[in-house]
């Protein structure tokens, strides 16, 4: 039943807008540069092998407005 109310909760939440989960675990793992990693803690890492996961969450407002109309070519 709780699970019921928590979705019913969520619902109008979802409308309102979108989460983005990026990773880069995977890419990562299969890059052949990043097979030897500092030892130590404060030594600096390529940009390409740093390891981050973040959770994004956009509005509406943040998204462009898409036109379906056919633009006039004069």
């Amino acid at each position: 039943m709780r699970s019921l109310g928590s979705l019913a909760a969520a619902l109008p939440l979802a409308a309102c807008g979108t989460m983005d989960y990026r990773d880069t675990n995977v890419a990562v793992d299969n890059n052949p540069l990043c097979v030897s990693q500092p030892d130590q803690p404060g030594e600096p890492v390529s940009r390409e092998c740093e390891r981050y996961s973040e959770w994004r969450w956009r509005n509406k407002s943040d998204a462009q407005p898409v036109e379906f109309g056919r633009r006039d070519e004069r």
